[in-house]
């Protein structure tokens, strides 16, 4: 549930690069969110504070890829297609993860070298699974924005909670419950409100459209007026 707090930090960051527009209900449905995320996090069963500051340094970098993907795809002069950002984006991840790789994953490979028999088939299709998820998330925050992105990913965390709590049997206090109902209904709102603008625009751009239409007809009449009136002239 702390990736909840996705999108608050994505706006946050989002505001600070100037790449969306402060708005104080924005800012206040980010908060009943990020209120909803504290309210699940004080109700677990299993607190660790380590891991929680772990998450919250995740969450940081994480919202501010994001923010940068959004500027990098949407700058002007720039054509970058999902597949173009991924050549530029994966040498940098495989660089970056390279390193806790050497220090975290080999020893222990070498540590269990006859006893590592990697499955060809789960590494091959968790590889076009995350492939394929680079490629949505490039295309979503193309024509969208980071922040549409992260809200909607709330929906698969609730996903995942549902999924622990129901197979793997995980325990999930009443707290939680109370908390994950706030986050809810803060998603809910902004989806809502996000629906709204979208019906506003487009109801704005066909109004926009009528009006050109319009003035081309009136100009266009204009025009005839006086060939009509030389032509009328002549006879």
């Amino acid at each position: 549930m702390l990736k909840a707090l996705m999108p608050v930090a994505v706006y946050s960051l989002a505001v600070a690069f100037r790449t969306d527009s402060f708005r104080r209900a924005s800012m206040l449905n980010m908060l009943g969110i990020s209120a909803g995320v504290a309210v699940a996090a004080y109700g677990e069963a299993r607190f660790d504070a380590f891991g929680v500051l772990l998450q919250l340094a995740a969450v940081a970098a994480e919202a501010t890829r994001l923010v940068l993907i959004q500027i990098l795809l949407t700058s002007k002069g720039m054509s970058l297609n999902p597949i173009t950002s991924l050549y530029y984006i994966a040498p940098c991840c495989l660089v970056f993860l390279t390193v806790p790789w050497y220090f975290v994953e080999l020893p222990r490979l070498r540590a269990a070298a006859g006893a590592v028999r990697p499955d060809v088939f789960v590494f091959g299709t968790n590889s076009l699974c995350a492939f394929a998820l680079n490629l949505a998330v490039f295309l979503l925050v193309g024509k969208t924005s980071a922040l549409t992105m992260n809200v909607a990913g709330v929906v698969k965390d609730w996903l995942l909670i549902a999924f622990s709590w129901t197979v793997i049997k995980d325990t999930v206090t009443p707290v939680n419950l109370v908390g994950y109902g706030i986050a809810f209904l803060g998603v809910a709102y902004y989806n809502h409100v996000k629906l709204q603008g979208l019906k506003a625009k487009e109801a704005e751009r066909r109004a926009a459209s009528m009006a050109t239409a319009k003035d081309g007809d009136a100009e266009a009449g204009a025009r005839l007026l006086p060939e009509k009136d030389g032509g009328d002239q002549k006879n």
